[in-house]
């Protein structure tokens, strides 16, 4: 990990974004994406999801480990891009630490659902735009850079972060 700023950073990014966008490579070479629910832990570098060993998703990141996650909040024009290496985790440990009694929805046993997993995205690369949430500020920009025929000044933040 490069720098504990970007981690920080990126931490308070996503924070209030609950879902993700995973996007895996099939067998065919073509990117698949879906949405997934971020766990709520302390990030260290490395994001988490729970899955099912069977799923399409957790062959997919068998074959080929990269992944991208699309995290966006239009209310707060905040929009991440997050590139990492995936990888299956079967820690019953872990799985108990982010449980959520929603999720036997989807494994009825609870964490001894054997086939639970957890899929663990190691961060490498991510970028984001963060612009300002008000309509007024972003409508008056727009318009100044159509009345001058300029660029759009002051859009917001726009930022690349390494891990």
């Amino acid at each position: 990990m490069s720098d504990n700023g970007d981690v920080k950073k990126l931490a308070d990014l996503i924070e209030d974004i609950e879902f993700a966008m995973l996007t895996t490579v099939d067998s065919e070479g073509c990117l698949r994406s879906r949405p997934m629910a971020t766990q709520k832990s302390k990030f260290d570098g490395a994001l988490w999801f729970f899955t099912d060993v069977e799923s399409a998703k957790a062959h997919e990141i068998e074959r080929d480990r990269h992944v991208n996650l699309s995290y966006a909040n239009p209310d707060k024009q905040r929009y991440v891009s997050v590139s990492g290496v995936a990888r299956l985790v079967q820690d019953k440990a872990k799985a108990k630490q982010l449980w959520n009694p929603v999720y036997k929805a989807w494994f009825p046993d609870g964490v001894d659902d054997p086939n639970l997993a957890l899929i663990q995205v190691q961060v490498e690369k991510a970028e984001f735009w963060d612009s300002p949430s008000s309509k007024v500020v972003q409508l008056v920009g727009f318009a100044k850079a159509l009345a001058t025929g300029e660029r759009l000044k002051n859009a917001g933040d726009h930022e690349k972060l390494s891990f």
